[in-house]
């Protein structure tokens, strides 16, 4: 808890046994109230090893895509009476050691959401970030940043904190269940007139580390690009377009169970 808000944890999770226990190690439980991980159908003992570590722990009946995993996430976090709601990557590519300043930059209503930035500083290339990567984020954040009208240092971070506010206010059932997810929300959290914050954040590429293949990234380079035009049409009233109907579905239907030791 911080300032008074409960801080739930949630980690999106997919293959991530080799990482996981490294992962949890590094929350600062002093200020994190729960941990959930929802697994999406992973092949290995991710299920297994997370009620193991005393996590609350949800499973897909199958694989439902990275966008589905983290509509289970926050609904069941929402559900659990969380006020700022920090999605971590199980897979230890990033520092859960600052978790306390992304929640701290929305518990103090300074921002309604936060992000931890790879750009920011110099750890992408550093951190093992391929170089073909940081060259379409950093092409893709400025043509986001010309076409929303927003200035980040990337939208395509897995580190990111929310406040309840923002994630009973997007209509987030309305967006993509793969990897564009993470792009569409952030692109819905400016459309509503959310404030968001930034903080460095070193990373880590090696083995174990999730990441998607090259033609899993051209699919999505191309998603950040069409969901960039759909804002600016919607914007001037040229289009109108779902994922930023204000009417849209916030919450999302029951294919998935907790499973308890």
């Amino acid at each position: 808890m911080l300032n008074g808000k409960k801080i739930v944890v949630v980690m999106p999770a997919y293959n991530a046994a080799k990482t996981l226990e490294r992962t949890h190690g590094d929350l600062p439980y002093e200020f994190v109230d729960e941990v959930i991980l929802v697994d999406d159908d992973s092949q290995d003992s991710t299920a297994e090893l997370s009620l193991k570590l005393g996590l609350v722990t949800f499973v897909h009946h199958k694989n439902l895509g990275y966008g589905r995993n983290q509509k289970t996430c926050y609904r069941e976090a929402l559900a659990r009476g969380a006020d700022i709601v920090v999605m971590v990557h199980p897979d230890y590519q990033y520092s859960p050691r600052l978790i306390v300043s992304l929640a701290g930059m929305i518990a103090y209503s300074e921002y309604d959401a936060a992000l931890g930035s790879r750009i920011l500083g110099v750890s992408a290339l550093q951190g093992g970030m391929p170089r073909y990567k940081y060259i379409a984020n950093r092409f893709l954040t400025l043509f986001q940043n010309i076409l929303l009208g927003y200035k980040l240092s990337e939208y395509h971070t897995g580190y990111r904190a929310f406040s309840r506010q923002v994630l009973e206010s997007l209509p987030l059932e309305e967006n993509s269940d793969d990897f564009v997810f993470d792009n569409q929300m952030l692109a819905q959290v400016i459309y509503f007139g959310f404030r968001i914050g930034e903080i460095s954040c070193p990373t880590r590429y090696f083995t174990e580390a999730s990441s998607i293949n090259f033609r899993r990234s051209v699919n999505y380079g191309f998603g950040v690009l069409m969901t960039s035009l759909m804002f600016r049409l919607q914007k001037l009233h040229l289009g109108k377009f779902d994922i930023f109907r204000e009417e849209g579905h916030r919450l999302v239907q029951d294919y998935y169970e907790l499973v308890k030791r």
